[in-house]
């Protein structure tokens, strides 16, 4: 995006917003969704996400090419925010005292859907790695940004990045017992010259029946 479109952002430009939801929405709805393995979680992260870059407008850097890295390190602190948040939900929950459950007969009808097991399932082989490791596998190898790009969403260096990957590699490979692929910087990515308009792991916005 040209440096006047990044002017029309800083300034909070609404029309300018609303580019940036058209062009980046979809990968940053994957993204959330890929960390948190649910849909619902996705909605609530994504549109978190926007408000946040709203609120913190001014700190876009004047001058650089797309913005999907920007929001989507913005993605990584919404969604950390919101685990913490349900971490401590959880352990209030656990002091109060214990009631009985009304089966949920919906739950039962619709079922889950298979790609939010599946990711859930992977999301639970991540928790076992440290944060900043799981920030930067899923920033490279799932959004599929490269080493510059993910060190501008995480504000760290170029080589941390190249560091925290190879060691999330080694690390997950011991864990998943498999074959992740050999240890090279990513390649540009798809976004790079395609607009980021990729096809969504399911239509965004689209709720669950």
């Amino acid at each position: 995006m040209s440096d006047e479109f990044r002017a029309r952002v800083r300034a909070g430009d609404e029309g300018a917003f609303g580019v940036l939801f058209r062009e980046h929405g979809r990968a940053v709805y994957n993204h959330c969704f890929r960390l948190t393995g649910d849909w619902t979680a996705a909605d609530d992260c994504t549109s978190l996400v926007f408000i946040e870059a709203w609120r913190l407008r001014e700190k876009v850097d004047p001058h650089g090419g797309s913005l999907l890295p920007w929001l989507l390190g913005i993605a990584v602190n919404v969604v950390h925010r919101r685990r913490r948040t349900a971490w401590r939900h959880h352990r209030l929950m656990e002091r109060l005292p214990g009631t009985e459950l009304v089966p949920d007969f919906a739950d039962e009808v619709v079922g889950r859907l298979e790609d939010q097991e599946r990711v859930a399932a992977v999301a639970r082989v991540l928790e076992l790695l440290p944060r900043a490791d799981r920030e930067v596998l899923a920033l490279c190898v799932w959004a599929g940004l490269d080493y510059a790009a993910a060190a501008q969403a995480l504000g760290v260096p170029v080589g941390t990045v190249r560091s925290r990957l190879s060691r999330a590699r080694r690390r997950l490979e011991k864990l998943a017992g498999k074959d992740l692929g050999p240890d090279r910087e990513p390649g540009p990515a798809d976004w790079q010259t395609s607009g980021d308009r990729k096809d969504a792991v399911r239509p965004y916005g689209r709720k669950k029946r």
